[in-house]
């Protein structure tokens, strides 16, 4: 017996696809919204939301909460056992890199942070967030915390300028790296920070590093699924 006729969902999502592939929408144009697609198309809004949430879960589209929905860009990629500097992984691909300084401030280490960065609880630590973008999107949270002892002028600097990967190397070159990587369910800050859906799977990189034997950053760097993935490669 053969195959009966694809669902409706499959039928719109071919259709999208066909037009991602053959040109006619580009890396960030901007996708009909549902009520156009419905008049376009012929089919219900449910059948239609259903092709763009599984197309965006793909990493096909990207939806901008309030903004609307975008072809996007083949899923960035991080090299999964190197530290690396966003700005310049960004340009790598032929990409315009920017960057918004959410918090920078000095802070008091927690018991978290005074044992990530091998210090007594309530030592000074800096503090800094900061949301990337790769062409307008964005694309990573970066949460720092930064020994002030090891970069005192951590807050003098200006961070949309030089990334503070950029400036911790010349104030403390890396010799040691450590990544711990989870999947989690983004947070309703993350989430409007990275403007993506309430609950969007993210991928989560814990990053500590190490100049000589000082510990001088522990990281936490949020990426949407659906725009990010991890790369490794080995040999034995």
């Amino acid at each position: 017996m053969g195959e009966g006729p694809a669902p409706l969902y499959a039928r719109v999502k071919q259709m999208i696809i066909q037009q991602i592939e053959n040109g006619s929408w580009p890396p960030h144009h901007r996708v009909p919204s549902e009520s156009e697609l419905v008049s376009e198309l012929g089919f219900s809004r449910m059948t239609i939301n259903r092709a763009l949430r599984e197309l965006t879960a793909e990493g096909l589209l990207v939806r901008m909460q309030g903004v609307g929905t975008f072809v996007a860009e083949p899923k960035s990629r991080s090299a999964l056992f190197e530290v690396n500097n966003i700005a310049d992984e960004i340009a790598g691909r032929g990409h315009q890199h920017s960057c918004q300084v959410i918090t920078l401030a000095e802070e008091a280490a927690g018991s978290e942070r005074a044992l990530a960065l091998d210090m007594r609880e309530g030592q000074r630590v800096f503090h800094s967030l900061i949301v990337h973008y790769e062409n307008g999107v964005p694309v990573q949270i970066e949460d720092r915390f930064v020994n002030a002892s090891i970069a005192p002028d951590y807050l003098k600097q200006d961070f949309t300028r030089q990334t503070p990967y950029a400036y911790l190397s010349q104030v403390a070159p890396l010799t040691e790296g450590e990544h711990v990587v989870e999947a989690i369910l983004a947070e309703p800050e993350e989430c409007r920070l990275l403007q993506i859906e309430r609950g969007e799977p993210c991928l989560l990189i814990r990053r500590r590093t190490w100049s000589g034997r000082q510990p001088v950053t522990a990281a936490r760097l949020i990426h949407p699924g659906s725009r990010h993935r991890l790369e490794g490669r080995f040999s034995k």
